[in-house]
């Protein structure tokens, strides 16, 4: 592969081909040549046959993604590079090597490879994991770097540097609409989708659009990693999204965001990846059974806003309208169960739309100007979420004003085809396109959009419309340099990996710790004493099972067993003990054995990625069986045991937290690459944990209490219902959101506080003096207050500001809502600091019946911590007052094509 060294010269060149190419076209570093020079390559190419690839590792040096992709295209691709094989599998990712690698791969039928090309239907392009394989007997290009080509703007290539899209006097709108309006209507339809085909007889390249960084540059069609050691064959891997949130560090988030985004657009500018990630996944985790919890930062909205406020900016850059990369809030909306999501219906309150649903994608929108939004799987109201009408006209482009011309919305994966399939909302295919299409979805994951042709036909969509999408999307790759280039495009594989993002990597894994029991202040364990310790659980010597979902691969990743031998002080013994969700104790008797001369007893268990994950949601909240009995028999020995809880979704740690012996339990979540050293640095006290749940610890009874697609927040007594999330549960949690033991005490005293009253009028009206209109995120006060550290051991602090009130506005009000939190950084022992806390109009507000946004007069209280180690109360006067409405839903939506809509969901319609 390219040494870094060489990667860097080139971009240098790339550079000052652009730098030229900007001041005069055609001229200096270089020329336009529109002619076409000789014939073109086309590959001689032998089929070898139709090969099972489980790990895509058959092929791995160089990868493309096209809806135009057939196996003459695959060759010429992969031949023009110097490769001597290529493959396709999913019917449109071509992959080349020198040599095939058959180590996990296995020659099956012809006919196994049954995905026919798109623009080719009488070839083969393999299927899901499976390749058909050609060997190149002629190849041209040199491909003895190994290396993917570095991305060139599309401007500095020919033809297309003559086309007027890469005409610098004329405004981008101009150049894009001179684009569009140069495709033929079949290829206008092959560039609105995913996979996108360019335009070979222009000159415009094809592109992928989906990439995927959730904690970090991760697997995707888009995205490819060559074997190590070649450049760009790991990326810095964070932890998942929910361990990070659970540092409510806002800073830490942002330095994420920066380092992915800048990652990103290596991968990107060496081909490697896309310059758009469908990133970050931000739906509030409501349901505690939700297979993809893990990959967002938790239950509460407001900590779910303060996340995208700070990871999405962190991603695309300080200039929107010249990206690092392209972020994607998604999915919009109110998608949280993989149970039947392809073909569920939710009905949402207009009150839980505005209070809970909705406001994170405001905030993407009306905060940060993503670039992208992705609409979801489930339909909303009736209506599927990517032909909503109400949800991507009238709320995201009209109220929240999503209406940039580089601003896109994309389906999710199959959602538009869903819409038809699923949902029978309409009733061909064509018809779903339609209806997407003309409700606002610009690009299509999937397939469906290539039956657009059959829909101009039937005059259910128009030319129009496509060229509207066409528009949106291809303004969108101006913003990123994609033709004329960028300030990013130095960026390289330098720029990956670095000492630090790896510190990065490893502050948001030691500062997500949350420590859930210590009893007698068992842990820290003195540093250097002397110990035996059994390392025992599924997850003692894991490795990528500790990065989650939606990861690429990692520089290195360390197993805790081999953290913990590093150890000089511990003599360290494993036994696994048991799996995740055996069946059986097999294991028991070696765990046992380990244990008995042991001093202390160290348990890493919990859930992974077989219970929780991407369509799979858990059926039950409890530990798995053979854990708990492990754990059980464990304790028999009457020696410490300090178990250490991995997985997204919580547990019911009961049985843990009644266990006399188990002595310390830590949450660690999905810690990623730096997991293992940041569990044992908090273990020995190096790192003090400070994290605080991010979600509620329910009891294992939940399960059976509550339906997973009964969509409602708050409790209905008359039904039993008890309600969902800290603000509305009834019931007792096991650990309340926000929970997190300390190693050292605190004491607490108030800074600035709030006035004792407000007429609410008066404060409307000194806001809008101040700031020129209100909303949600009007700054009104801010409250602070200072953190002593009254113990012996240096640790961070989480302020966790709430509000509540027992006689503001209708009820059922919330039990209490989070409006401010900050972290105080290693406070040392008998030394303080100060934390400011500030207030919006948001933090009195709440939503009304109709989704209004409404301050109410009543009695307020607001408390540092679930302990209320601080407390103060106030009172709001006078009327109550509107700063902020939700558009109510029409009766019906007028659809060119024949619709369905969907009733209400109570089984899994998928």
């Amino acid at each position: 592969m390219a040494s870094n060294r060489s990667s860097t010269v080139r971009n240098v060149a790339l550079l000052s081909a652009i730098a030229a190419f900007a001041n005069a076209q055609g001229t200096s570093n270089f020329t336009c040549n529109t002619s076409g020079g000789g014939a073109a390559y086309n590959a001689t190419k032998v089929y070898l046959g139709c090969y099972n690839d489980p790990s895509v590792s058959i092929l791995s040096a160089a990868k493309l993604s096209t809806i135009g992709m057939t196996p003459q295209y695959c060759a010429n691709w992969c031949g023009e590079r110097g490769f001597g094989y290529g493959g396709i599998e999913f019917g449109t990712q071509c992959f080349c090597g020198e040599q095939p690698n058959f180590g996990n791969a296995q020659k099956i039928a012809d006919s196994r490879c049954s995905q026919k090309c798109a623009t080719e239907p009488s070839s083969s392009c393999g299927a899901t994991y499976v390749m058909s394989l050609y060997q190149i007997t002629d190849p041209v290009g040199n491909a003895s770097s190994g290396v993917q080509d570095n991305f060139t703007p599309a401007c500095l290539t020919s033809p297309l540097c003559g086309n007027p899209v890469c005409d610098k006097t004329k405004s981008i709108e101009e150049r894009v609409a001179s684009l569009v309006s140069q495709l033929t209507t079949p290829e206008k339809i092959l560039n609105l989708v995913d996979a996108s085909a360019g335009a070979a007889r222009l000159g415009l390249p094809a592109y992928e659009w989906w990439s995927e960084a959730t904690h970090g540059v991760g697997s995707a069609p888009g995205v490819q990693f060559p074997n190590k050691p070649a450049n760009f064959s790991y990326a810095t891997s964070f932890p998942s999204p929910i361990t990070s949130a659970a540092a409510f560090d806002d800073a830490l988030i942002r330095a994420i965001g920066e380092v992915v985004g800048k990652e990103g657009r290596a991968f990107g500018n060496f081909g490697f990846a896309g310059f758009d990630y469908w990133a970050p996944n931000m739906n509030p985790f409501r349901e505690p059974r939700w297979g993809r919890g893990q990959e967002t930062p938790g239950e509460d909205v407001f900590h779910v806003q303060s996340y995208v406020r700070n990871l999405v900016p962190g991603m695309q850059g300080d200039d929107v309208t010249d990206k690092q990369v392209i972020a994607t809030c998604k999915h919009y909306a109110a998608y949280d169960v993989e149970s039947g999501r392809y073909g569920n219906n939710y009905n949402p309150t207009q009150q839980d739309l505005a209070d809970y649903f909705l406001p994170a994608f405001k905030t993407c929108v009306r905060d940060v100007s993503v670039g992208s939004i992705m609409c979801s799987y489930n339909a909303v109201g009736g209506y599927p979420s990517c032909a909503s009408y109400y949800l991507l006209d009238e709320v995201l482009r009209t109220h929240w004003n999503f209406t940039e011309k580089y601003q896109y919305v994309v389906g999710d994966c199959g959602a538009v085809q869903d819409i038809a399939q699923f949902h029978n909302f309409t009733d061909t295919i064509p018809d779903a396109a339609s209806a997407a299409l003309n409700a606002g979805t610009d690009l299509d994951c999937g397939s469906a959009y290539l039956t657009l042709n059959q829909s101009l036909a039937l005059n259910s969509t128009t030319v129009a419309r496509l060229d509207q999408a066409l528009n949106r999307l291809y303004s969108a790759l101006f913003t990123v340099g994609y033709f004329d280039g960028s300030k990013y495009d130095t960026l390289d594989w330098s720029d990956v990996g670095t000492p630090e993002a790896e510190a990065t990597a490893y502050k948001a894994a030691a500062e997500g710790m949350t420590l859930l029991k210590n009893d007698k202040s068992f842990l820290p364990l003195s540093s250097g004493r002397k110990a035996k310790a059994a390392l025992i659980g599924p997850y003692a010597n894991a490795t990528t099972q500790m990065q989650g979902d939606y990861s690429g691969p990692p520089k290195t990743i360390l197993s805790p067993l081999q953290v913990f031998k590093s150890y000089p002080a511990w003599d360290v013994t494993y036994a696994q003990g048991t799996a995740i969700n055996a069946t059986n104790n097999t294991g028991f008797a070696a765990a046992l054995t380990a244990a008995q001369g042991a001093d202390v007893i160290f348990f890493l268990g919990g859930i992974d990625g077989t219970l929780e994950n991407e369509q799979n949601d858990r059926t039950n909240l409890a530990w798995p069986l053979y854990q708990r009995n492990l754990i059980a028999q464990l304790s028999a020995l009457n020696k410490p045991i300090v178990v250490v809880q991995f997985g997204g979704g919580q547990l019911d740690g009961t049985p843990l937290f009644n266990d006399k012996n188990v002595k310390s339990v830590i949450w660690a979540g999905y810690p990623s690459q730096s997991g293992a050293q940041a569990i044992l640095d908090t273990i020995v006290g190096k790192s003090a944990p400070a994290g605080r749940l991010p979600i509620t610890q329910y009891p294992a009874s939940y399960a059976d209490e509550v339906s997973i697609f009964d969509i409602d927040l708050r409790a209905n007594t008359s039904s039993g219902y008890p309600g969902r999330t800290y603000k509305y549960y009834t019931g007792k949690a096991v650990r309340a959101f926000g929970f997190g033991l300390s190693y050292t005490k605190f004491s607490f005293r108030w800074g600035k506080t709030l006035r004792k009253q407000y007429n609410i009028q008066q404060l409307v009206d000194d806001c809008k003096k101040g700031h020129g209109s209100v909303k949600d995120i009007t700054p009104f006060a801010s409250v602070s207050a200072t953190i002593r550290n009254t113990g012996k051991i240096t640790s961070d602090f989480v302020g966790l500001l709430f509000i509540s009130s027992g006689n503001a506005g209708p009820a059922p009000r919330p039990n209490k809502s989070l409006v401010s939190y900050a972290r105080a950084h290693a406070v040392t022992a008998r030394n303080s600091q100060t934390m400011d806390l500030p207030l919006t109009l948001g933090s009195l507000a709440r939503s009304d019946a109709d989704g209004s946004l409404t301050i109410y007069p009543g009695d307020y209280e607001i408390a540092l911590d679930n302990d209320k180690y601080l407390m103060q109360k106030f009172k709001l006067t006078g009327k109550p007052a509107v700063i902020e409405t939700l558009p109510k839903p029409r009766a019906e939506y007028d659809y060119s094509v024949p619709v369905h809509v969907q009733p209400e969901s109570t089984v899994a319609h998928s």
